[in-house]
């Protein structure tokens, strides 16, 4: 036994760590001792709360996050303004499934975000149910015209990936509303995107494309259990009602920004490097996973970078974007101004899937850009991070893409993450500490690397 603890001591000595694992060793053992990703979630989670783009609580957002980037003694803190919607909900919404007159259930409901309110004293329909926007198109007018449409499709439960089965549905959510109108309805009702039966209606982004404001419907999420419900409802009597009112309005766009700070490279420090999330939220609960916890990751990969002493050869630069979650104009506007200004921007990453625990990164890149990446899969593994996948990135940093760049998105483990997304539990309790900081000393980790050997440019040709 003893000759057998001397070769392994041996072997370990054989074969030091690399200058790499001994980076991203201390990326992970600072964060889980000295991070302050979790204590900067806390403050935006319950001191200020729902960060929708336009509200109070989104200016207090962006103040609150730029004096904490101020205190970390980056090379530069700055604002930079952009126009952004002011949509608010009102007083809470109210629905009731009517069965006959004077007998009705409750149910939970709420506006998505974007729609138009109903008429003061609510609206009151019959319902037709239909599995999507196909099933719809397919219908006869005079089926739908003058009710409610209810889009009752759900998120496929056999998909592994639960992003790719919200996006197999979304699409009646965004555009049902529009596609609605056409048909002569007089509302809408929308299954919530969620693979879980609970009570809480899941809110989200829809459009009326281009419908002049006084032919648009309004438009609510249900829950499932309740979708359910008016599901089994309408098969035992087709001629059931459905009452619902609320009272959300758009406002006149108002100025917010996007919360930059950066380290300046040593070396290259024309090239830039970013690495965020987004700053806004839904108002239901807090938004600390969608995407609170990408903000502070992101301030957390700078934090690292200082704590454990590495001076990053091209320039870092943290951004926490605003009005992700119905607009994208801090991703677009970030990427007009860089271009505005010549800037070289070389890598983007972005973590926008909740702070779960890690298990790797989806790239958009070139080939030979994603075989380097793969060289650098052994120095993850260590930490479970395994997955290294070509895909997409993040909505905020895909205006910067321009064919040349590496961008990446952090990717979490997905089984929960749709179970709190744009409802009232995304809330600060269901935030792990040690999972939020895994993703931050992760997403320092690629930063590192991507620094470290620069991106694979292609051949220059010789004319």
């Amino acid at each position: 036994m003893r000759l057998f603890i001397l070769l392994v001591l041996l072997a370990f000595q054989a074969f030091p760590q690399s200058e790499d694992e001994k980076q991203i060793k201390a990326f992970y053992e600072t964060v889980l001792t000295q991070g302050d990703s979790y204590r900067w979630l806390n403050y935006l989670s319950n001191q200020i709360g729902g960060r929708l783009s336009g509200s109070v609580q989104a200016e207090q957002a962006v103040a609150y996050t730029r004096s904490q980037l101020d205190s970390l003694g980056l090379d530069r803190v700055w604002l930079q303004p952009v126009m952004v919607p002011k949509w608010v909900r009102g007083t809470p919404e109210f629905a009731y499934i009517e069965s006959q007159p004077g007998v009705t259930n409750n149910v939970p409901v709420c506006a998505l975000g974007g729609s138009v309110a109903t008429p003061q004293g609510g609206l009151k329909a019959q319902v037709v149910e239909v599995m999507g926007i196909e099933e719809l198109k397919k219908l006869p007018r005079e089926q739908v015209e003058g009710k409610i449409v209810f889009y009752n499709r759900p998120m496929d439960p056999t998909l592994i990936n639960t992003f790719q089965s919200y996006s197999g549905c979304v699409d009646q959510r965004y555009s049902g509303a529009a596609e609605a109108v056409s048909m002569g309805a007089v509302g809408v009702i929308v299954r919530s995107m969620t693979l879980r039966n609970d009570d809480y209606p899941h809110t989200g982004a829809m459009s009326y494309g281009d419908l002049p404001v006084n032919q648009r419907i309004p438009a609510a999420a249900i829950s499932t259990n309740a979708a359910d419900l008016l599901s089994t409802t309408l098969k035992l009597d087709p001629n059931i009602k459905f009452y619902f009112r609320q009272n959300c309005r758009q406002l006149d766009d108002v100025q917010s920004y996007n919360v930059i700070g950066e380290i300046r490279g040593t070396t290259y420090p024309e090239e830039i490097m970013t690495v965020g999330g987004h700053l806004d939220s839904w108002d239901l609960g807090d938004g600390s996973h969608d995407d609170g916890a990408g903000c502070v990751q992101s301030m957390e990969v700078l934090n690292l970078f200082k704590k454990t002493g590495y001076r990053p050869k091209r320039t870092i630069r943290v951004v926490l974007f605003m009005n992700e979650e119905n607009g994208l104009r801090g991703g677009r506007k970030y990427a007009e101004e860089a271009r505005k200004r010549g800037e070289n921007h070389v890598f983007a990453l972005e973590s926008d899937a909740g702070g779960f625990t890690p298990r790797g990164f989806s790239f958009d890149c070139t080939d030979a850009n994603y075989q380097q990446v793969l060289s650098w899969k052994p120095l993850f593994e260590p930490y479970l991070i395994h997955s290294f996948v070509r895909g997409g990135s993040g909505a905020d940093i895909g205006p910067l893409k321009d064919g040349q760049m590496v961008l990446a998105g952090l990717r979490p483990d997905t089984q929960r993450y749709f179970d709190h997304h744009h409802a009232e539990n995304d809330t600060f309790e269901h935030v792990n500490k040690r999972e939020l900081e895994l993703g931050a000393a992760t997403m320092a980790s690629l930063v590192f690397l991507m620094d470290k050997y620069g991106i694979v440019k292609p051949p220059k040709i010789k004319g």
